[in-house]
């Protein structure tokens, strides 16, 4: 039997099912999710491994018009990552018409003249047989693609036959990553995103953009897990709406997020939260850089 193993990576407009399609793939959460746009801010690889071959999922940001500093880097993530990949999955929903926005993605993936192209079209689960039927029509007239899978993150549908597409795409190779690996992610961090997952939860307006996590410290002693982290935000009005009366949402943050990383971890969580301003830290490269983008 021929091995094939290498890189698929999905792209996107913001916010059209991406990271929900890898995790469910992979089969455990790799990645974040939520419905704020922009919740996965640089390249996460998720790692699918088979009798027939291996395949590792990279999920990027989604493609979309930045206005900070920290957009413009978000988007570079997605153009370097479609150079090194053998198979790109475009996603795209079923329930929204075509737009400008998935026109210039599409475009974009010019730059990869080497990788194979799949389009996927997403969230099916959520709109009628004839909604569906009408999106592959449109899809098919997008571009050239050597397969299109309709699929449902939730519903599990046709993931096998988009695994089995894309890993017939991937060249002839041994397994890149050891069978037990589900990600490269290092433990820290996993748990800061699930901590930036429980923040964005209900997060209005603006501030889903301005929030980041950096881990301090993570102490293992007796069964116990003690992690010290921070919660970013650009403004001081940001950091009261964080905290919230009397402490009532950070300890809500904490809450959710321990639900998470117990799991993760195997063992019981102490979570310590401090929020803390880093003034218009999208706009700065600096600040940027001390929080890892």
């Amino acid at each position: 039997m021929t091995y094939r193993s290498g890189f698929l990576t999905f792209v996107g407009r913001p916010n059209v099912g991406k990271s929900t399609l890898m995790n469910a793939l992979v089969g455990e959460k790799v990645a974040i999710t939520s419905p704020k746009p922009q919740t996965t801010r640089r390249a996460i690889r998720g790692i699918l491994t088979r009798p027939d071959g291996q395949l590792v999922i990279v999920d990027t940001p989604g493609m979309h018009r930045p206005r900070t500093l920290l957009g413009e880097r978000l988007n570079d993530v997605v153009a370097a990552t479609l150079v090194d990949v053998d198979v790109i999955g475009f996603c795209i929903p079923a329930g929204e018409p075509i737009g400008p926005g998935d026109r210039y993605l599409h475009a974009q993936l010019d730059k990869a003249r080497h990788a194979k192209r799949i389009a996927i079209v997403t969230k099916i689960d959520a709109v009628p047989k004839e909604r569906v039927a009408r999106q592959l029509l449109a899809v098919s007239e997008l571009g050239e693609w050597a397969s299109i899978v309709p699929v449902s993150a939730q519903d599990r549908t046709q993931l096998d036959v988009l695994a089995d597409e894309a890993m017939a795409l991937l060249p002839e190779s041994p397994p890149l990553y050891p069978d037990e690996e589900v990600t490269d992610e290092s433990l820290e961090q996993r748990i800061a995103e699930l901590i930036r997952e429980a923040a964005l939860e209900g997060a209005r307006e603006e501030l889903p953009h301005s929030l980041a996590v950096t881990i301090d410290d993570i102490e293992h002693e007796d069964g116990l897990v003690r992690i010290y982290a921070n919660v970013w935000v650009e403004r001081d009005s940001q950091r009261i709406i964080m905290i919230g009366r009397g402490g009532s949402r950070l300890k809500q943050i904490g809450s959710t997020a321990r639900a998470g990383i117990e799991p993760l971890v195997g063992e019981k969580v102490f979570l310590s939260l401090h929020v803390k301003v880093a003034k218009e830290w999208q706009r700065d490269p600096r600040a940027l850089n001390r929080l890892g983008f």
